[in-house]
This record gives structure tokens, sequence and C-alpha cells, in this order.
């Protein structure tokens, strides 16, 4: 009998002792576990193995079975990940088992896009294949598959609608699951994590974490992973009162499915606010806080792991904990901004709300052309960036792009500006000056500014739901504030910036910073954000026609060229690993400053087999993806490839 078979048995005598219906909840509540007063777990989070469970199932189990619930019995290390095709991968019939102790919750894996190819079965016609590659770049779409991720270009793109295949990278119109896990587990309990994360352990699966896959460094992914999909959690409570160790206030305790939408939303219904990100489908505790998550009320309140108070979450040992300042505090400081995917399996988090409070917002779209020129064009950006620490001091946040367009033009748009605790009156004479400059220049200036009672229909009003563009590749740095303040390297970066511009990449620029004292929190948030005052990513684009060779250098430019000149005037500064190159040299420093080797410590403490991975995470520089022969355009990493120990 197959191993995974042996291991299946063990875990029928572990998942009788979570059946609710036999035992009552608190059997089945870990000792490790918070307990809130006159709170309990979320329902999904009472279906656990518990401690003892865990503990006692190898002790049941003839010692020649190689089970380790607890991880007392030593194993020998994994050289690669185990693949479909290896002798020690799982059998059909072991994945049936296995999937009858999950209650029907695996999901073998079929990528979205094989509705467009009748050899996946019966779900193609020509109508269907039609409406899925119109709605291809719908956010929604992504988040509702198993699999689906926004950084596609990453898992090799062998599954697209035929339109969309990628002739850049060779590739043929045909589908295959490539790069994408070939299992999800549709994880609704606590139970069935511990069981995913026990089977990959011990069998040396590769283990995949996914949420709404809004990640642009392909961590949402892996080729013959088992993936834990956690978009099912959306469980949510509102404490008027929480009580922890320095705080008392209001709280939310948030599952790992809620998004940033559900969660201003509960907010304003519960009069509140809550620190989240600009995007609408972002997922609300997973990677976004996790990696320590910027927010349009940064100015104000800092980053989003700034306000966690206690994180429950499944380990490697496939125990399941709760982390807070007193418990597991190691883990604890890591998971609040040492990115996501390496330490745990996140189920909830509870967060500070702060008051409900009043904000103004604005937004506009222009375009040169006519008497409006390019250089009318960077002398008002200019105006408005030499006003960067003005405006972030007083807690304001932007978010803008400037975009070349098909025509050689430049487009611009302010996709909202946002002002907490100010009126639109105050808000109007704060801008005045920049406006009467703007209006001496020319500038087609026509902006929508609204004043709201609330964050929540503030954020509503001012970001739209984000599209999921497939075909592009970005790289991004923090410009800190004493850069912009000198008059002279503030003017050699501007110049930077519109340089590389000009060169033919696109632009995304926030301004905001992080307020005072709020680099004495003690948390694993990057450094580096707490000296910055923009933002800066730089992004290509282009078509699923053109030719390699051009793809390849727009790719390269960013981390060999452009981005190098952005570093050279930051020194000493980083950037946000959830929204950076791909292949980001010197990550651990970038995303992680000199807190580096304290996080890889709690890695190793906490995940001493390595069962969590995820590219650019804390301990992936022990692995590597695949070989040259695998390399996207010749220079990026595939998640289509095997992932092994690197060689010592």
């Amino acid at each position: 009998m197959h191993r995974a078979m042996f291991f299946a048995i063990g875990l029928l005598l572990a998942i009788s002792f979570c059946d609710a219906e036999k035992f009552p909840k608190e059997t089945v509540t870990a000792p490790a576990v918070e307990k809130v007063p006159g709170k309990g777990l979320f329902t999904f989070e009472t279906l656990q193995l518990t401690d003892d469970v865990i503990s006692n199932v190898g002790k049941q189990l003839p010692a020649t079975i190689p089970i380790s619930f607890g991880g007392a019995r030593a194993k020998t290390a994994h050289a690669c990940k185990t693949y479909p095709g290896d002798a020690s991968w799982p059998s059909e019939s072991d994945w049936q088992a296995f999937n009858s102790l999950l209650g029907g919750a695996l999901i073998k894996t079929v990528p979205e896009a094989s509705l467009c190819y009748p050899e996946w079965g019966g779900n193609y016609t020509a109508s269907s294949c039609t409406a899925l590659t119109g709605a291809w770049n719908n956010s929604t779409l992504r988040i509702e598959n198993p699999t689906s991720i926004r950084s596609i270009l990453f898992q090799g793109m062998t599954c697209m609608p035929p339109d969309y295949t990628a002739r850049f990278l060779g590739n043929n119109v045909t589908c295959t699951v490539g790069g994408f896990p070939t299992y999800s587990v549709n994880v609704t309990t606590v139970a069935q994590i511990q069981l995913a994360v026990n089977l990959a352990r011990e069998l040396g699966l590769r283990l995949v974490i996914k949420n709404t896959g809004h990640d642009f460094g392909a961590k949402s992914t892996g080729m013959g992973g088992l993936n834990v999909w956690t978009h099912h959690l959306q469980d949510a409570e509102f404490y008027n009162e929480y009580k922890s160790e320095g705080y008392t206030g209001p709280a939310f305790k948030l599952a790992a499915g809620v998004q940033v939408v559900d969660a201003n939303r509960l907010a304003r219904e519960h009069n509140v606010t809550l620190v989240g990100g600009e995007g609408k489908t972002v997922g609300f505790i997973g990677g976004y806080i996790q990696g320590g998550g910027h927010s349009p009320l940064t100015s104000l309140y800092g980053m989003a792991a700034d306000h966690v108070l206690s994180v429950q979450l499944v380990t490697a040992d496939g125990r399941f904990i709760t982390a807070n300042s007193t418990t597991n505090a190691d883990l604890f400081w890591a998971l609040r901004g040492g990115g996501g995917g390496t330490f745990g399996i996140v189920t909830s988090m509870v967060v500070k709300a702060f008051p409900q409070l009043k904000v103004t917002t604005m937004t506009y779209n222009l375009t040169t052309g006519g008497n409006f020129t390019k250089a009318k064009f960077w002398e008002m950006q200019r105006a408005y960036v030499d006003n960067f620490e003005k405006y972030a001091d007083l807690g304001y946040y932007s978010y803008y792009r400037i975009r070349h367009t098909p025509a050689g033009e430049i487009t611009h748009d302010m996709t909202s500006m946002v002002a907490p605790n100010t009126t639109e009156a105050a808000f109007r004479a704060t801008m005045a000056p920049l406006f009467a400059r703007w209006a001496e220049l020319g500038v087609p200036f026509d902006p929508v500014i609204r004043e709201s009672d609330n964050y929540a229909d503030a954020w509503a009003a001012a970001f739209p739901q984000e599209a999921w563009t497939w075909t592009m590749r970005q790289a991004s740095r923090f410009v800190p504030r004493e850069v912009l303040a000198a008059p002279e390297s503030r003017t050699k970066m501007f110049n930077s910036i519109r340089g590389v511009f000009d060169e033919g990449a696109n632009m995304i620029l926030f301004n905001m910073r992080n307020p005072l004292g709020s680099d004495e929190i003690d948390n694993a948030v990057n450094p580096a954000w707490r000296r910055m005052l923009m933002f800066a990513i730089m992004f290509v684009t282009w078509n699923v026609t053109d030719p390699a060779p051009y793809v390849t250098q727009l790719s390269r430019n960013l981390t060999y060229e452009w981005n190098p000149r952005w570093k050279a005037l930051t020194p000493g500064s980083g950037t946000y690993m959830s929204e950076s190159d791909y292949i980001e040299p010197e990550w651990q420093r970038s995303f992680h400053g000199d807190k580096y080797e304290r996080l890889l410590a709690v890695k190793r403490k906490w995940d001493p087999e390595a069962v969590f991975y995820a590219t650019n995470a804390v301990g992936s520089e022990d692995w590597v993806l695949g070989d040259s022969s695998t390399l996207l355009l010749g220079h990026l990493p595939s998640q289509n490839s095997r992932l092994c120990r690197r060689a010592a």
C-alpha cells in the first residue's frame, strides 16, 4: 500500500475527534487559542485537530509508518518537492481517500480557460469561450476560481483563451495545467487546513496558499502543488470593546477570505473605520496585511500591519495556535509585515478599529494634446511633487497613474487623492495654490471632489474595482522623505522618473507617509516604509502577439536598466514586497531591511522542514525553481518547474 494511504488511515483516526456532532465545542478548542470574554472561535475554527489529537495519532500507528503529526519522528529532508510522476506522488485512489477525509473539499485543477478547448470535456461551447474572453480582465473571475491568479505570466500562461495565447512565450493555442497546483482544498474548517499541511509535510508536496490571487509575485501558485484555498472563510465579528495588552477599544475579528470591500462595508455598519487597501478585491488579512499593507489612511494611521492585535493560524507542524504580544510573540512579530505564505496559514486576525471620520476625495483624468503639451504636463507634475511633504503631513494620500497612449500622448489619472479628517472646503483651500499654478499652465483640469461623512463611502466612490492586466511586469522603489525634501535630490529623482517614462515605462505613483512614532512599533514592517514619502512603481505592458525579443527587452529594462537608476538615488531605501520586481535583486534587504536575519530565525524555528514556500518570501533563498531551460523570456523563473533545495 502506498504510504499516502497509510497516512490517510492515520488521518481517519484523527478526523473523528473533530466531529462537531459527536463532541462539544470545548473538546475541539486548541489549548493555545486566545479566549475573548463573551466571544469564541469562529465556527469553522472550532472544527480542528487539537494538540492532543495531533500528538496521539502517531502513537496509535505502527512505528514503521512514517507519520509524524507532532514532528516527533525524524525524516530525511526532501531534495525536491514531490511532483506528479514521482514514486512518492499519491495515486488516484490515495487522492480519493484524502478527499473523503476532507468531506469532498478536494478539487482537481481544471484551468478556467479550458472551456475554450473541447479536449477538456463537455463544457466547451463557442459562446462560453467568447464570454470568458470578454471577461478575462475581471478580477472577480480570478477570485472565484481556486487556482487562478493575477501574475499569470509567471505561471507560464499555459491555458489562455485562444485570442490571448502568449505568442511571445512561444506558446501554441493549447491548454495545460502548467504552473497551477494539481489539487486545491476548498477549506471551510481548520481541520481541513491541518489535514492539507500534514499531508504536504509528510509527502514533501509543494504547499500553496491562495485567497484571492491578488498577487504580483506568483506567491499563490506552483506546479504540482497542493493548494489551500481560503476564499470561503468569510466570517467576521465586531467587538465594541476588545482588550489586549496595550489596547482597549473597538476591533474586528476577520476570517481569511474577507476582502477589503467587505471589511469596509462592515466598518460602516458599525460606525468605525478600518485601515485597509485601496483595491476592492484584495484579501484583508492575507498577503496584504502580512506584507505590511499600505492604505489610503497610511498617512494618518500607518500600515495595516500596525493594528493587528491577534492572529490565529495553522503552523507547519499541523497545530492550530494563537499568536499575539504575549503568546508565540516571535511569530506574532513576523506575521505583521514579514510576508505571507511562509510562516503558516492564517485563518483569522483581530484588528483595531478607529472612529468614523469625515473624508474628502479628489479624482480626475487628463491627456496631453494641443496647447497642453508634454512639457507643460511635466511642469504640472513637478509643481505637485514639490508639495508632497505638505500634503502627506496633513494626512493626505494619493494614488495616480501616468501612462503612454497608442497615439504617443501622455494620459494621467488621479485614481484618488484622499484627505481624511478634512472637509471639502478645507481641502480646496489647501489645494488652491497648486490649482492656481495648474491654471497658469493651461492644465485641462476638471476634478471631481467629494466630501463623505465616513471613510467607507468615500473609498467606495473613489476607487473602482481593479482590472487584472496579464501582459505586464513591474518594479518599484520607495523615495524617502530626505530625497524629496532637498531641492537638488528632488530634481534628480523627478528627472529620473520622467526619463524612465520617456524610455517606455508607465508609472503608478503614491504620495503618503508613515506618521511620527510609527518607526517605534515593534513589528516586521520594512523600516523603509517609515521614511518613505513617495512609493514609485514602473511597469511595462505589451500585446500577446508582440515578438519575444521586444517583450524580453522591456522586461529586462525594469530590472537591469531603469530601477537601478532609482536605487542609486535612494540609497538605503527599499520597496514593498507585494508590488515589486519579480526578480528583485537582493530582495531580502529591499523588502525587509535590517529585520531579515530576525525573520529568518523565526522561519527556521517554526518551519524547520520548509513546509511553506513562496517566491521571494523569507527562507525561499534555500530553494530554486527549475533551471535555465525553464526560464521565461530567458530571465524570469517559471512556476511551471520543479522546486528543489539549492545546492550547498
